[in-house]
């Protein structure tokens, strides 16, 4: 919950407030003043009367009322401060600045606890503790530099970390990027990065709001909450880019299955960014230049018309957008094309990168925009790189390139390298309100990330074939642990997903009355071990009831066997689907290539159950090994719809059984229509 006081409040006071703008208290009552907050402004401070110029009362006790609190003094004292203030004073909103918190030690765990208490008690926000503090178009309540001039269509910003935010200010500010809004949320003991987009998606405005919104994210504690409000803000209209810090360790050790030991956090958080339709980044300068890239207007394709006046930094442009998914399509011969190339000094190249060389004028690169935002259909936008070597001034190509970004109708992205030769020229274009890109690398990276991440989809359970009350009957039956196959057959049927027939044989007459009635070629794996491969537990194409008898002998006697599974023989392209049950996301979805490729290649993709047709049909379309499911050099490929649609029957079934904690189907045999799966692990844990 966010209060009207913590945002837009009458009245502020900075309690532990310094004349001394080196300490916390000090520099944030001068950026409250510098920044001219309107209401009253008020400070405490036992030793002085003034404060800056600013009244000051010696305790909290003797303020009139206040609708906004400040903290700046040592953790111990705050929880009584703020009690005092909340009840006595009407306060509304809290900033605490101070550190010393759960941060630091159980003793200071409590006494954030406290704050908490305080706040929900009398239904006051709490911003902190150990934060920077927040800024809103009504004050700057923080402590530290730059405070950005806020601008009402720049982006929101709303950090974890102080520090963090900071840095990431000063990254963007040089390109251009402004800012709305920030917010330092420090420990989040009552507000967290999630609550605050809570807000945000709450008051939008499509009329006033603005549309870009950047996170910097140390831990997810509600991931339902901002699964739902970045998909509903992306759905008004804006874009959403995020950092999650701190998810390389993996979820699981000492993980008992493919799907335990791939599954991290990590692949949670990428599960839920790609479900919400968060553009993922993983550093500073890719989130504040993804944020430049939302500020320009929005690439409808993945064509790029490169114009540059240096080789170089064209090609290595080239190399970022192709890896990433993008095309640099070749401009095609046209009337308009050989006008364009005769407006052009001899020499220049309209192929695509296209080069008007380091003496290009001002005219030059107006004619070629132009050409390409009305007449080359083939190109959907446009990467300007030009810098300058010190030999000329350039402020006329850069007043060009301005008037171009604001009237033409394809997107306009602009790599000006030059920071130190014309920086005066650089930023008088910033200054007219323009983002750029000092690095062609870096733009070609945040641009695939844009154009990779999926818009958000409807949250819909596919319920088509899948018995969710046989589902039931057999969890609430089953026992803890890996399940027989005969549990995993059932879940399979009752799910609707398609398996080879199997059956257990636990004496030889078994395994011989099996063979007969599922035909030849048959294979042979045990029950048990649960790497079957490693033991030698796995026998393939077996043609004869003698190879069934003398290998049901050799495998009843690997160790922890306790009967041999009989399966009918299939064939294909071996794939992988596996799920782990992740704390407070849910279920994870994983797939990929199968077989041991699964374990080499570790070429995986993951969902967020449940799933939709169009999210797993995006995930098989985001593995590196896809052009192997199409089909390759003759070889039938997978259908990859009915591919999909198991995927989503997988994920339905788990939606309605989270004592599911693991699950592998490996492999998964595809070729064509038909689809099967031959081998599959379920762990049960209620």
């Amino acid at each position: 919950m966010l209060t009207r006081e913590l945002i837009w409040p009458n009245s502020i006071v900075v309690v532990g407030a310094s004349n001394n703008i080196s300490k916390p208290g000090g520099k944030l009552l001068k950026n409250l003043i510098d920044n001219h907050f309107a209401g009253q402004l008020m400070a405490v401070n036992p030793n002085e009367e003034q404060v800056q110029g600013i009244p000051s009362w010696p305790s909290v006790d003797e303020l009139p009322p206040v609708e906004l609190a400040v903290l700046a003094i040592p953790a111990r004292f705050c929880p009584e401060v703020a009690e005092i203030l909340a009840s006595r004073k009407g306060t509304k909103g809290f900033i605490v600045i101070s550190a010393g918190f759960s941060e630091e030690s159980e003793e200071g765990r409590k006494l954030e606890d406290q704050l908490v208490a305080v706040a929900n008690k009398y239904k006051a926000s709490l911003i902190g503790p150990n934060c920077i503090g927040i800024i809103t178009p009504a004050h700057a309540s923080v402590f530290t530099t730059p405070v950005p001039k806020l601008h009402q269509m720049g982006c929101d910003f709303i950090s974890s970390s102080g520090a963090t935010a900071v840095f990431i200010m000063e990254s963007g500010i040089p390109k251009g990027l402004h800012f709305a809004s920030v917010f330092s949320v420090g420990n989040s003991a009552q507000v967290g990065v999630e609550d605050v987009l809570e807000f945000m998606d709450d008051v939008f405005d499509p009329e006033t709001s603005t549309r870009v919104k950047l996170l910097y994210i140390e831990s997810i504690t509600n991931p339902d909450k901002l699964l739902k409000h970045a998909r509903s803000l992306i759905r008004k209209g804006c874009r959403i880019a995020a950092i999650k810090a701190g998810s390389s360790q993996a979820g699981s050790r000492a993980a008992s299955s493919h799907t335990g030991a791939m599954a991290s956090s990590d692949a949670a958080v990428e599960a839920l960014f790609r479900k919400a339709g968060i553009v993922r980044c993983y550093g500073r300068e890719e989130l504040t230049t993804v944020a430049n890239v939302f500020m320009c207007k929005e690439m409808k394709g993945k064509r790029m018309a490169i114009i540059t006046h240096a080789g170089g930094p064209a090609v290595m442009l080239t190399d970022a957008l192709e890896a990433g998914g993008l095309k640099i399509p070749k401009i095609e011969d046209s009337p308009q094309k050989q006008a364009l190339k005769e407006k052009l000094f001899p020499g220049s190249s309209v192929e695509n990168p296209i080069d008007f060389l380091a003496t290009g004028n001002a005219e030059q690169l107006g004619a070629i925009i132009d050409a390409c935002d009305r007449d080359f259909k083939e190109v959907n936008g446009m990467a300007v790189i030009y810098g300058s070597p010190g030999l000329f001034p350039v402020g006329d190509v850069y007043e060009v390139l301005n008037k171009k970004m604001h009237t033409c109708k394809k997107p306009i992205y602009p790599i000006l390298p030059s920071v130190l030769n014309v920086k005066d020229d650089v930023a008088h274009f910033i200054q007219a309100g323009n983002v750029t890109f000092p690095d062609e690398v870096l733009l070609g990276r945040a641009l695939s990330r844009v154009y990779n991440t999926p818009k958000p989809h409807e949250d819909r359970i596919y319920l088509e074939g899948v018995d969710i009350p046989e589902v039931r009957r057999i969890i609430d039956h089953a026992k803890d642990g890996y399940q027989s196959p005969e549990v995993v057959h059932r879940l399979f049927d009752a799910a609707g997903i398609p398996r080879v027939q199997e059956r257990v044989a636990q004496t030889k007459e078994e395994a011989l009355a099996f063979a007969e009635e599922l035909g030849f070629p048959l294979v042979m794996k045990v029950i048990g071990p649960v790497h079957k491969t490693d033991v030698g537990g796995v026998v393939l194409n077996v043609r004869s009831a003698e190879t069934v008898a003398s290998e049901f002998k050799r495998l009843m006697a690997i160790p922890e066997t306790t009967a041999v599974l009989m399966a009918e023989m299939a064939s294909g392209i071996e794939l992988f689907i596996g799920a782990k049950y992740e704390d407070r996301f849910g279920h994870i979805i994983l797939c990929g290539m199968g077989g041991i490729l699964v374990e080499v290649l570790k070429d995986v993709t993951s969902g967020l159950a449940p799933l939709t047709l169009c999210e797993a049909s995006s995930m098989i379309k985001n593995l590196k090994s896809y052009q192997l499911i199409k089909g390759y050099r003759g070889q039938e490929g997978v259908n990859q719809r009915r591919f999909a649609e198991i995927i989503v029957r997988l994920s339905s079934l788990l939606r309605f059984a989270t004592e599911i904690k693991e699950m592998d189907i490996n492999p998964l045999l595809g070729k064509g229509d038909k689809i099967v799966a031959v081998d599959a692990r379920i762990r049960i844990e209620k």
